[in-house]
């Protein structure tokens, strides 16, 4: 266990380092895990999440088909229209990202917002950094505040059979949605002083971009509703794991025999698949290998084990040790895994303590989902994030990243720490 630890502690050092070879960093490591043994053979498909694959595969085309359509100028040109200053189209984006990332992928997201935000960004000509930045934390932020919001949220749901409603309200109680939203509502006044010098004047032109098609629009406004409509897909239906990630490439491929069939070229029908990042895709491969890795060799096991311990005998304790390590231990590893070992730890933890484990599970939850906006490697929305600003021409420094998700993550975790031992915990 504990080489299988130092190679992943040393491959986060590096990826935090040399943050332009971030991919071949993962890559590197993850083939080290399976040239060594640490992950078996059998074991490297499984490790691999090929749902969040092919639905950032198949967003990242569908959104490029969005931007050749100049929908997202038109989304600019109408925000820039409500807002007065550059300061509120930040905070504007950052609440909007989080509307969205409620009810669909937090990548997804990431994927979808950006493109209006870097229009923004150019019109104004401002930095995009701080304002994708803040879109990805954001979306991690509201990734737990409904049963569709993100894949941790749908694990916990399951283990406590909530339905969709049981997020706004659960044992006659106001629920974690709420604790989301007052962790949402502080971490927006966070954006908004970030972006205090911010005070430039939105310019009033009184013009609308012409969108040239709408079709692209109503195929993402598609892949929105139908992966709203998966979540909420019986468990006899015995849908595949990669249904997400299925339905983005499926609508992609409409869109593409589309735009050919219009444009009466196959090659122009093929140009949006070169708007697919595929560092961002090796960079999360790299990732999901060296994380089954250590699961393989028990690192995560041992880590769950080690909380179990720390909080026995009292009920309070164990919550702040499952929120705060939560916080910890996500900003460096993928939650999924981490989440999905713990729920049948805490269910054994409460059993012996003859304690609910409401609060637990969803303490375990939002610290998970807040963990990953401390370091720009810690979510994938992040990864997204900064794998658009690439593309773009914009390096993300780390200390760029730690400006905005540090502060972000303490404001909107704090409040709900103590919102969910209130309402579940007193």
């Amino acid at each position: 266990m504990l080489p299988a630890l130092i190679l992943f502690a040393v491959t986060y050092i590096l990826m935090l380092t040399f943050s332009k070879y971030r991919p071949y960093i993962a890559l590197t490591s993850g083939l080290i895990f399976i040239l060594s043994g640490m992950l078996p053979l059998d074991q490297i498909l499984p490790a691999l999440d090929f749902n969040v694959l092919l639905m950032i595969g198949g967003t990242m085309g569908l959104v490029q088909l969005f931007i050749d359509s100049r929908m997202q100028e038109r989304m600019a040109d109408a925000i820039m229209d409500k807002v007065p200053t550059v300061q509120w189209a930040a905070v504007a984006l950052s609440l909007f990202a989080g509307v969205i990332s409620a009810f669909v992928d937090n990548v997804a997201t990431v994927l979808m917002v950006a493109p209006v935000a870097l229009e923004i960004c150019k019109k104004l000509k401002t930095n995009p950094v701080p304002f994708l930045i803040s879109i990805a934390v954001s979306s991690n932020l509201q990734g737990a505040a409904t049963l569709v919001g993100d894949t941790t949220a749908i694990m916990l749901g399951s283990a406590l059979d909530m339905t969709f409603m049981d997020f706004f309200r659960f044992q006659g109680k106001p629920s974690i949605f709420f604790a989301v939203e007052l962790g949402a509502l502080l971490s927006a006044c966070i954006v908004w002083f970030l972006f205090r010098k911010e005070k430039a004047p939105i310019p009033r032109t009184g013009q609308m971009t012409e969108v040239t098609d709408y079709v692209p629009t109503v195929l993402l406004l598609g892949a929105i509703g139908a992966l709203i409509c998966a979540s909420f897909a019986p468990d006899n239906w015995n849908l595949p794991a990669e249904t997400n990630g299925i339905i983005c490439c499926t609508l992609l491929v409409i869109g593409l025999i589309y735009t050919g069939m219009k444009q009466k070229s196959w090659r122009a029908a093929l140009d949006p698949l070169k708007a697919i990042d595929f560092e961002t895709l090796d960079l999360l491969v790299g990732l999901f290998l060296m994380i089954g890795g250590i699961s393989n060799m028990g690192v995560i096991d041992s880590l769950a084990s080690l909380l179990a311990r720390l909080g026995r005998g009292s009920v309070f304790l164990m919550y702040t040790i499952i929120v705060w390590a939560s916080v910890l231990i996500s900003a460096f590893i993928d939650n999924i895994p981490y989440v999905a070992t713990m729920i049948p730890v805490l269910a054994g933890l409460a059993a012996q303590m003859g304690c609910d484990p409401t609060p637990l599970y969803f303490g375990l939850l939002s610290g998970a989902t807040l963990g990953g906006n401390i370091t720009p490697i810690g979510a994938s929305a992040n990864i997204a994030a900064i794998g658009i600003l690439r593309k773009e021409g914009h390096e993300v420094a780390n200390s760029d990243f730690f400006r905005i998700g540090i502060p972000f993550t303490l404001s909107a975790i704090i409040p709900a720490y103590i919102y969910i031992w209130l309402v579940f915990g007193v």
